[in-house]
């Protein structure tokens, strides 16, 4: 394909969601029209004037190309229905229930990232620092609210009684309706037709900040001829076709929504720095914005993106080479995608049946929605659904770990004459290690060393479960990315310069030494804005090209005779969720989203670090806790 080289609550439950809904989502009021600069020829993009916010930003500052809300398209259909055909069939067959696409989606953070408490309190101070901020957001965590035209303001303004399915996340319907933004000869002509009478924009659309081609009639789209396969269209409730879609097994799909930037902030040549763009005025230079995330380009980048891939069983399921996001993330099992309500009989078994899991490395928000004062509704008050929901979400923190424990691998050697200890941790991921959100996340490295009696003589990296604290000691390693303010455009805001989790108002990458993929490069790496970075500058020195490991050495102490490394992953810092909870907006409400985030964080023991690689060096096979002090 042609490429740019820059992704049934049932109605009673409705009830119980009002309150809390009032609570994170207020309903603003639709101010005046402005007219915004657009290119020649483009239409006039409305405009919901400035608010009270620290950068008093417009709807226009965070306009994406391609499809725009439209109230008028057919109505994204409940995730619950489609659970009619895609799930509850697994004990027919003999197959594992997360191969059935509903149950593996429900266990996603896909599907809960309309529920994701961490959202909701980063959306509070974003939306405090820049006006319409959630208009950003908000499209890729509730595409379904967006592209129906329920968001105003930046905010969600629909009536939950009228809308809770809006909170399912990035639902079904989302990615299966979306069409390739640049479509060739080898797709369907309903993609053409899509891009020739349904966009309105002048804009070239590439990837990244939800910049979508979404079929406002409800043509359903999949990698696979499933009317050939089964002699018949298996939607029958549906009056458009089912189109096969090679744009399903594209990487580029995924970029939609895993590169970010900031359409608030462009890179100034003649600073040097990225500086504010013109408020009032849509910014859609996606090269040239503030890197937020780049999750997509640091796979564009690798080795992964090539045609024979990367020999990666462990990821693949039934491929032993892995080259697309959809390879590793929706792995190819051996199963049946669903049934003719309940009935199996005569339906393919397949052995490139893509799990629809998309796990990535969250094993601890997944723990605290059910537990949410206004999500667990959706996992207790209706005890066969939610029984149905809650063994979902611990499917899919079973793998995430799985993940975790594959992403790297580290191997370490000791001379116990010099004290001289040597480890690497490798990168098997096809994309920085970490990455994707970097706020609060973060890997990192936890040494203990013993003497010939057993004691505990040295340590790098201990880690206080009662308190979340982490030991910042001289010799810790900790791979993370740190984005933060630059001293002039901090001033101009009134805040501290240097580090910061103001993520929308960032505007320098102060550092970032997570682990390149295979293939890295660094000239590559900088022209994406994703580059290792030390003392807020590119640092070529940091990795060489080629690396995808790291090597970090320590001078232990006389007397090390064995110890334990361990490489530890962490969803959220303690830092990250208190300043999420200090900073929130509604101070005053004592259950703000920031508070109630802290309350859930402080109830599931913190966010605790998952276990990713464990290597026991001199010789002696010990069980020690990670609980260190």
């Amino acid at each position: 394909m042609r490429r740019f080289p820059t992704v049934l609550l049932p109605t009673g439950l409705a009830l119980l969601f009002i309150g809390g809904l009032m609570m994170l989502l207020t309903l603003r009021a639709k101010p005046q029209t402005v007219v915004a600069a657009l290119p020649e020829g483009h239409p006039p993009l409305p405009d919901y004037g400035r608010g009270s916010a620290l950068i008093p930003s417009t709807k226009a500052n965070f306009f994406a190309p391609g499809t725009q809300p439209n109230p008028a398209m057919e109505t994204i259909t409940d995730p619950f229905i489609c659970s009619n055909c895609h799930s509850d069939y697994s004990e027919e067959i003999t197959q594992p229930v997360a191969y059935e696409p509903w149950m593996g989606w429900q266990g996603s953070m896909m599907a809960q990232a309309g529920r994701d408490p961490v959202f909701y309190a980063a959306l509070d101070i974003a939306g405090a620092d820049v006006q319409f901020g959630g208009e950003f957001c908000l499209r890729c965590h509730l595409p379904r609210a967006w592209l129906e035209g329920r968001i105003v303001s930046g905010t969600l303004a629909s009536d939950p009684l009228e809308n809770p399915i809006d909170l399912e996340g990035v639902q079904c319907e989302v990615c299966h309706r979306l069409s390739d933004p640049t479509p060739g000869p080898e797709n369907d002509p309903r993609d053409v037709y899509v891009i020739n009478n349904t966009i309105t924009t002048t804009i070239p659309i590439t990837y990244g900040n939800a910049a979508m081609v979404f079929d406002p009639e409800d043509y359903r789209r999949g990698p696979f001829d499933v009317v050939a396969d089964l002699g018949f269209d298996p939607h029958l409730f549906n009056d458009a076709d089912t189109v096969q879609s090679a744009y399903h097994q594209e990487s580029f799909f995924c970029g939609t929504c895993h590169d970010i930037s900031n359409p608030l902030l462009a890179w100034n040549e003649i600073s040097q720095t990225y500086t504010l763009n013109p408020l009032g005025q849509p910014f859609t230079d996606t090269t040239k914005m503030f890197p937020i995330e780049r999750t997509f380009s640091e796979w564009r980048l690798s080795e992964y993106n090539t045609p024979a891939g990367v020999y990666a069983p462990e990821f693949g399921g039934n491929k032993t080479h892995v080259s697309t996001c959809q390879d590793c993330h929706m792995r190819d099992v051996t199963g049946v995608g669903g049934s003719l309500f309940g009935d199996t009989n005569g339906l393919p078994v397949r052995d490139d049946l893509p799990l629809h899991d998309m796990t990535g490395a969250n094993t601890w928000v997944p723990q605290i929605i059910p537990l949410h004062p206004v999500f667990s509704a959706t996992f207790y008050a209706d005890p066969n659904l939610g029984a149905k929901r809650l063994q979902a979400l611990d499917l899919g923190i079973e793998r995430a770990r799985y993940m975790l424990q594959n992403a790297a691998v580290m191997t370490t050697t000791f001379d116990v004459s010099t004290g001289v200890l040597t480890a690497w941790v490798v990168n098997n991921a096809g994309h920085k290690l970490p990455t994707g959100y970097v706020e609060g996340r973060r890997m990192w490295l936890q040494v203990e060393g013993y003497d010939q009696a057993g004691h505990l003589i040295y340590s790098s990296g201990a880690y206080d479960l009662a308190t979340a604290e982490l030991t910042e000691d001289a010799d810790i390693q900790i791979y993370e990315s740190k984005h933060g303010l630059t001293p002039a455009w901090a001033a101009q805001l009134g805040l501290p310069s240097g580090e910061s989790f103001h993520f929308a108002l960032n505007n320098v990458i102060v550092s970032d030494n997570r682990i390149p993929p295979r293939g890295f490069n660094f000239d590559a790496f900088v022209a994406v804005g994703a580059e290792p970075r030390s003392d807020s500058q590119p640092d070529p020195a940091m990795y060489a090209d080629g690396q995808y490991w790291d090597e970090v050495v320590y001078d232990l102490p006389e007397g090390v005779v064995y110890g334990r490394v361990r490489l530890l992953y962490q969803t959220s810092s303690k830092a990250y969720i208190e300043f999420l909870r200090d900073n929130n907006p509604n101070a005053s409400d004592p259950n703000n989203n920031g508070q109630i985030l802290y309350d859930l964080w402080a109830a599931t023991n913190r966010s605790a670090p998952e276990v990713m690689a464990e290597v026991v060096f001199g010789g002696r096979n010990v069980y020690l806790p990670v609980v260190i002090r």
